[in-house]
Parts: structure tokens; sequence; C-alpha cells
């Protein structure tokens, strides 16, 4: 039996740093129906491709969204994505334009034949290993006006936090305690 996360507690490490701005970066390919739900639930939010998307495209594509404490997309974003590598989170004190301008910058990485080559740095699968490997140019294109990112570990009853320091790559993991069961008192 799989153990349920308990949203407030992802929720209180999200909203754990005062006076900052806490961003999902989602993947369409993960998240089902993303622009629509996205839509429907009046979320501030944009697709970090530029231009014109062909409509298919568009359903794949990476979108940059404002998580705000109480809001029903955060609840369900927190209680159906966890654990299903959904997105990741980035802790900011930058406005929305200016973190989705930042997040565009390494949507395409050159391989080693310089062919251009799209990084998935939103899916928490592929950040969590990335970023202990940065070094310090890296790390500076990487957070840019990022604070923290955070990211399920692999075992999703944790969390990563990741943060730049004396330009290294901190990292936390954090034990997310399941609410505890309710008992009757005789």
């Amino acid at each position: 039996m799989a153990t349920k996360i308990s949203p407030q507690a992802i929720a209180q490490q999200l909203f754990a740093i005062p006076e900052t701005t806490v961003y999902a970066i989602l993947d369409g390919a993960s998240v089902p129906r993303l622009p629509q739900t996205l839509e429907q639930m009046e979320v501030e939010s944009e697709c970090l491709f530029r231009g014109e998307l062909d409509p298919e495209l568009a359903l794949v594509a990476p979108y940059l969204a404002v998580v705000q404490p109480g809001h029903s997309f955060t609840d369900w974003l927190l209680q159906e994505g966890w654990g299903q590598h959904w997105g990741v989170f980035a802790i900011s004190k930058a406005n929305f334009r200016e973190l989705r301008m930042h997040l565009r910058t390494f949507l395409k990485v050159y391989g080693p034949d310089l062919t251009p080559l799209y990084f998935r740095y939103y899916d928490p699968r592929v950040l969590r290993v990335y970023l202990p490997t940065c070094n310090e140019l890296e790390l500076q294109t990487v957070f840019g006006p990022v604070l923290r990112y955070i990211v399920e570990d692999e075992n999703p009853v944790a969390l990563l936090k990741f943060w730049r320091e004396d330009d290294e790559c901190r990292k936390e993991r954090v034990v997310l305690t399941p609410p505890l069961p309710v008992r009757d008192i005789e």
C-alpha cells in the first residue's frame, strides 16, 4: 500500500521563505490536459516555449504557473501530482515575467556534435540528478533568480531542496511526515 503524503506537509516546505513566490514548472507531457486545467482553475501561467504552438506540442510543453497557498490549483497539484513527476517547484523573489524569461534560457542545450536538444530540467527525475553535478557557471545559469528548487525525491515520502551557496549546490532531504491517524478515545 502506498503511503499518502499530506499536501499540507508539502505546502509547509514550499511556503517556508517569507516574501517569495512559489512557482511550479510543469511538464505537459506528464500532466493530463495541463493547458486546459490551468485555464479552468484561473492560474497565472504561461507556456515556456516561445510563439504560437501547434496544438499537439502545446499539450506536452512545459508551463510556468504561480502556486498560492489555499488555492484549488495548489491543492489539486499537491494531491494528484506529488510522486507522479509532474514538475518541479522554484522559489523566487522575481516576478512572473522575469522568472519565465530566465527559465526559457536553458530549455535547449547542445550535444557534443552541436545538435540542439531539449533539456527537460522540469522533470524532477532530471533536475535532482543534474543539479549536484553542476559547476559554478552552470549553477549561475540554472539558478539565476531562483533561491531554491524543490523536487519530489525518488521515494516521494521525501522532498529535496536545492539552493546555491558559496558557488556550490547545497541539498537537503526532508522526510514528509504523514498525518497521524485519528484514534477514538474511549
